[in-house]
């Protein structure tokens, strides 16, 4: 066989012997911790601040290493041009309220969604899950997973959470300043009519924090365990999780140690 190959047996048994340098080790841990800080940044952050925050963590590494390794991974940061920026209302972040004001148990369902996304790691690359929750009952209402960060895939989840459930009042809806929170399309899908808007302050994640928990909690407890092949792979974990499981069977501290489900069924009673 090594002779058809073309292969000397000392190559093969060479190679065979080989081990990993610890220079390779290295740099792929740093390929995973640039990866994880690109994306803890919402892709905002360039080779300077990961850098930074890399140096943080007791690394040394260069800014020059660090932009290297970011054209390998195929990432960069998002950067809006001047161009764009002056078309937005200069009072745009005064009139993002926090009506919510962490106010994380009404007393009925259907009066305060919140809703997120998050990156799942697949070995195709990330998916983003955004998900919407009742507050009232920690209820997964609706969720949709896509390929992309795109506002399409806000407004999907937020149309699913619309058809599971029948709104007889105005719903407070609260979510981050993200850029699909902000858009023309998500303010449409969600019309004043039925959702009144609110927004977490500016660097203060614990705002969203029960939103932000339940994302935490579904890698912990789920889809940790996996090696997540493709998208489609990831839209069965997760509705494995979410509607198989979460939503119907898992207790929960807030519900009394029932299920979100089992919890909101006894609202009428």
């Amino acid at each position: 066989m090594l002779k058809k190959l073309g292969v000397s047996s000392s190559g093969y048994y060479s190679f065979k012997k080989r081990v990993i340098s610890n220079q390779e080790l290295r740099k792929q841990s740093l390929l995973g911790e640039i990866t994880e800080i690109y994306n803890e940044s919402h892709q905002i952050y360039g080779a300077p601040k990961i850098t930074a925050v890399l140096r943080s963590r007791n690394h040394i590494v260069s800014e020059k290493t660090v932009g290297n390794y970011m054209r390998e991974l195929g990432i960069k940061a998002i950067w809006v041009s001047p161009y764009k920026r002056t078309t937005i209302d200069p009072d745009f972040d005064s009139k993002l309220k926090n009506i919510l004001d962490r106010n994380f148990n009404p007393k009925a369902p259907n009066t305060v969604w919140v809703t997120d996304i998050t990156y799942i790691h697949t070995l195709t690359g990330f998916v983003y899950l955004t998900s919407v929750m009742d507050l009232y009952s920690r209820t997964i209402v609706g969720w949709h997973l896509s390929d992309s960060l795109s506002t399409s895939g806000v407004v999907k989840a937020i149309e699913n959470s619309k058809r599971n459930n029948i709104l007889d009042a105005p719903v407070i809806i609260h979510s981050d300043r993200g850029v699909q929170y902000v858009s023309k399309t998500y303010l449409e899908a969600t019309p004043a009519a039925k959702f009144i808007h609110s927004y977490s302050r500016k660097g203060n994640p614990w705002d969203n924090a029960v939103i932000e928990s339940f994302h935490s909690l579904i890698k912990r407890e789920w889809l940790n365990r996996y090696v997540i092949k493709n998208l489609m792979h990831a839209h069965k974990l997760v509705f494995e999780y979410i509607d198989a499981f979460y939503n119907t069977k898992r207790i929960h501290g807030h519900c009394n140690m029932e299920s979100p489900y089992e919890f909101e069924s006894k609202y009428a009673i």
